[in-house]
């Protein structure tokens, strides 16, 4: 009976150090990146702005294409988690853009060292109750500040960014992983002319149980924009161990709502949805699989696993 019984607690091992190594690090720090490296294809400068109530600040890195800009402007990729898409970026993936109509990147992360500022984008990229009832707390960290925060990317980052470049307004994009593939989805049915490409990876739709399907009902449509949601084949929404509040949330999402939501957005006239599951990739890894993805999409390249 030893061996069965070693057995059980190797697994069980291995299934709480893949549930670990899943949850974001708070303390992992961004390394060298592409911004110390340097590209050929693209250079890099940035700027810093606060939150309207002094309690968060960004740092919002520009990574602009070495060749000039087309007369109309450059394509712009927004990038949610900023830091974080810093580090999986690559300089191979830059010099595939650099083929087609290489865009602009609009790196939005902490002001600080940090790959991520976990109650910053857990309150800046989760919505609220439209009623303002209270949120179901799943951890030390607030939600429900995307209005919030979409004022602040419309208002103040957008116009500081078209004031340093030139854009085309005709091709702009947002890609955002997890919570901030929540947050893409949020600002379609919030703000649906903000965007040309939406592009959603393994967003967290088990946020507050029945709070997204209140936002889709309130979506009248009239985005002229595609939609690309992207998960993992091995992502699971019942892979969430223990019994706390964020589990029982996640327990309660099927494994294909991503799917039946590009099945119900299609159906709005103007919004074209893809929907695509990458094979082998669970939900960490997706955040750099989807990213190029993003950036192939933006450049008008595409897109393949």
């Amino acid at each position: 009976m030893i061996r069965p019984y070693l057995r059980c607690l190797a697994w069980l091992g291995l299934l709480l150090a893949s549930a670990a190594a899943a949850r974001p690090d708070p303390d992992a720090v961004l390394g060298e990146t592409l911004v110390e490296r340097g590209s050929a294809f693209y250079r890099f400068e940035h700027f810093e702005l606060d939150s309207r109530d002094g309690q968060r600040h960004y740092r919002v890195r520009l990574a602009i294409p070495r060749r000039q800009p087309p007369v109309s402007g450059y394509p712009a990729l927004y990038l949610l988690d900023g830091n974080a898409a810093l580090q999986a970026l690559r300089e191979d993936w830059l010099a595939e853009l650099d083929t087609a109509e290489p865009p602009l990147l609009v790196l939005i992360g902490p002001a600080s060292d940090r790959r991520l500022d976990l109650p910053a984008r857990t309150r800046d990229y989760t919505p609220g109750w439209p009623d303002g009832r209270p949120l179901q707390r799943y951890g030390e960290h607030d939600g429900g500040g995307s209005s919030a925060f979409r004022e602040l990317l419309e208002q103040r980052i957008r116009p500081a960014v078209a004031a340093r470049q030139p854009l085309d307004a005709s091709r702009q994009a947002i890609w955002g992983h997890s919570f901030g593939g929540l947050f893409v989805i949020d600002t379609l049915f919030a703000a649906p002319m903000s965007f040309q490409t939406y592009i959603a990876a393994s967003p967290s739709l088990w946020w507050q149980p029945g709070l997204l399907a209140e936002l889709e009902r309130s979506y009248r449509g009239g985005a002229q924009a595609s939609l690309l949601l992207l998960r993992g084949s091995e992502e699971s929404a019942r892979g969430a161990a223990g019994d706390s509040p964020r589990a029982r949330a996640m327990a309660m999402l099927p494994d294909d709502a991503l799917q039946r939501l590009a099945e119900r957005l299609g159906g709005h006239g103007g919004l074209e949805v893809t929907y695509r599951e990458l094979p082998g990739l669970d939900h960490g890894p997706m955040l750099a699989a989807s990213l190029h993805l993003a950036l192939r999409l933006a450049a008008g390249l595409p897109i393949r696993d």
